[in-house]
C-alpha cells in the first residue's frame, strides 16, 4: 500500500482498529434474543460463563478458608469492568500499531522489523517486574535466539535501495529527511508499547475464561471510533497526514483486507495469550517467517541460506520457550527463587500442596 503512494498510518490503524466494533454485534444480538425470547438473566449468565474447574479437597480446612478468595479470582469480569479494561487497553494497542505503521513509512522495513523485533526482550523484561514471567537462562537464551534470526532474514530482504518512498511536503517528511532516526525510534516505541499492552492483559486478566472476549475487543473498536477521530483532525490540519481517500483500487483491497486480518488475527492471538504466557505469544509471532519461507517454496521462490538460517531460529526459540513455560516455575526464576506471584500460581500452589489431614 505505501508502494501505491498512500502512507497514511493513523488512518490504517484507526480503520484496523475500528473493525473490531464488530464483534459488539454478536453480543447487542444476544442481549435482544434473551430480552425477548430467552431465559431468566440469572440462568442466562449461568450458561454464558462456566468457572474454572476446582480441584480442592471440600473436606479440607484450607477449601473452606480459601474458597472466598480463589472465587474473587476467578469470577468473571462485568459488562462495566470489561469496558473499562478495553478503555485502558485501546490506547495502548492504538500507539503500538500507529508507531510500526509510521515506521514502516518513515525508515526501511529491514530497520523497522529488526528493531519491533526487540519486543520480545522488552515482554520478558516487563513481564518479569509484573510477575507474569519467570526470568530464566532458557528464555533469556530463546529471546536472543528469535531475535537473532528476525536480524538475518531483515538483513537478507533489505537493500541499499530500501527506503521509503517521499512523503510529499508533510512536515513528516521533511523530519524523516533530515531525522534518519525517526522511523527507527518509532519502530523501538512500537516494541515496547506492544510489551506494555501485551503484559497489561495478563496481569488484569489472567485467565481467557474470566472475559468475553468479543465484548471486550468490541468495546475496543468502540472507544476507538469515539476517542481516536479528533487526533486524526489535528494531523490533518497542521499537515502532518492529509486525510484523503485512497486513489487506487489497490489501496482500498489493501485497507480491507487489513481491517479483516487484524479482526481475526488480533483476537486469535489475545486468546492465545490468555491461555499460555505474552512472551510465548510475542516469539510466536515470529513464525510468521518460516511460514513465509515456505509460502515462497510454493511459489517458486527458494530462500538463501541466511533467510533459512534466521526462519530455522525462530522455530527453535519457539520451541525452547514453550518447553519452557510448560515447565513448573519452582526455584526456576534467575532473580528470586519463589514462585511467579500471581493469583493462579497461588492458586496451582493449594490445589498440588494440600494440607495434610488431621490424626
Amino acid at each position: 500500500m505505501y508502494d501505491d503512494g498512500y502512507q497514511k498510518p493513523f488512518l490504517i490503524t484507526y480503520t484496523n482498529t475500528a473493525s473490531f466494533v464488530f464483534y459488539l454485534l454478536p453480543y447487542i444480538t444476544r442481549r435482544l434474543w434473551d430480552d425477548r425470547w430467552g431465559l431468566p438473566k440469572a440462568a442466562s449468565s449461568a450458561i454464558a460463563y462456566q468457572p474454572l474447574e476446582r480441584e480442592l479437597d471440600i473436606d479440607a480446612e484450607p477449601a473452606v478458608e480459601l474458597m472466598a478468595s480463589i472465587d474473587q479470582v476467578d469470577s468473571p469480569l462485568t459488562v462495566k469492568e470489561t469496558a473499562r479494561l478495553a478503555l485502558e487497553f485501546c490506547f495502548l494497542w492504538f500507539i503500538a500499531n500507529w508507531a510500526l505503521n509510521a515506521a514502516l513509512a518513515y525508515t526501511s522495513v529491514a530497520s523497522a522489523t529488526i528493531l519491533s523485533g526487540m519486543s520480545g526482550m522488552f515482554t520478558l523484561a516487563v513481564g518479569r517486574i509484573f510477575r507474569v514471567e519467570t526470568l530464566t537462562l532458557v528464555k533469556i537464551g530463546a529471546v536472543l535466539t528469535a531475535f537473532a534470526g528476525v536480524i538475518l532474514v531483515a538483513i537478507s530482504d533489505g537493500s541499499s535501495d530500501d527506503q521509503p518512498d517521499a512523503l510529499g511536503s508533510s512536515i513528516i517528511y521533511k523530519a524523516a529527511t533530515s531525522l534518519p532516526v525517526l522511523g527507527d525510534f518509532l519502530a523501538l516505541m512500537s516494541a515496547v508499547f506492544y510489551a506494555l499492552y501485551v503484559v497489561f492483559l495478563k496481569v488484569q486478566i489472567r485467565e481467557e475464561s474470566r472475559i468475553d472476549m468479543q465484548l471486550f475487543f468490541g468495546f475496543v473498536g468502540f472507544f476507538n471510533i469515539v476517542l481516536s477521530w479528533p487526533v486524526g483532525v489535528i494531523l490533518h490540519l497542521v499537515g502532518i497526514e492529509r486525510f484523503e481517500i485512497p486513489h487506487t483500487h489497490n489501496a482500498v483491497v489493501i485497507i480491507l483486507l487489513n481491517m479483516i486480518i487484524t479482526l481475526s488475527s488480533d483476537y486469535l492471538y489475545v486468546v492465545a495469550m490468555l491461555k499460555t504466557s505474552p512472551l510465548v505469544v510475542t516469539i510466536g509471532l515470529g513464525l510468521t517467517i518460516p511460514v513465509a519461507v515456505i509460502g515462497d517454496s510454493f511459489l517458486g521462490k527458494p530462500a538463501t541460506v541466511q533467510v533459512l538460517a534466521g526462519a530455522l531460529l525462530v522455530v527453535i526459540a519457539f520451541v525452547a520457550v514453550g518447553v519452557e513455560n510448560a515447565k513448573p516455575n519452582e526455584g526456576s526464576d534467575l532473580l528470586s527463587g519463589d514462585l511467579v506471584n500471581d493469583a493462579r500460581a497461588q492458586q496451582s500452589r493449594i490445589r498440588l500442596e494440600p494440607e495434610d489431614p488431621p490424626e
